[in-house]
């Protein structure tokens, strides 16, 4: 013999590594493309999930959009869908939040709108004296 066998054995299992190698590339192409990106995505909506709380306009898995009302436990909300129409909804089936309550947002809004009619009185009160022969400035 000229070929000693663990010569032919070697041979044998490199060629087997190469005839790997194709599954195993395409292994590491799915795992950049489809699982990485669904893990991420999945990531990202437990933590939005979890942030959700009272004043959020939030969408559920059957379409229907309300604003939180009530955060009732971990996995309960209460919602509100219409003019006095509150549903109970598992916080899974929230699909997406379309608008976050921003409690430093209302707070300005009544600022301005605070503002707003104290500027109105102050122009109420110039006309008052327009009209009683006073002058405007």
């Amino acid at each position: 013999m000229l070929i000693s066998p663990a010569y032919a054995q070697g041979f044998v299992d490199s060629q087997a590594m190469v005839q790997f190698l194709p599954f195993i590339l395409i292994f590491v192409v799915m795992y950049f493309l489809l699982l990485r990106p669904q893990q991420k995505k999945a990531q990202d909506l437990k933590k939005m999930l979890a942030a959700v709380r009272r004043g959020d306009r939030v969408v559920t898995g059957g379409g229907i959009i309300g604003t939180v009302a009530k955060v009732i436990g971990d996995d309960e909300l209460l919602v509100d869908i219409a003019e006095g129409t509150r549903v109970r909804v598992l916080r899974g089936t929230i699909t997406a939040v379309l608008a976050k309550a921003d409690p430093s947002a209302a707070k300005e809004k009544a600022e301005e709108g605070a503002d707003a009619a104290e500027a109105a009185g102050e122009t109420k009160d110039k006309r008052k004296g327009a009209a009683r022969g006073g002058s405007s400035k």
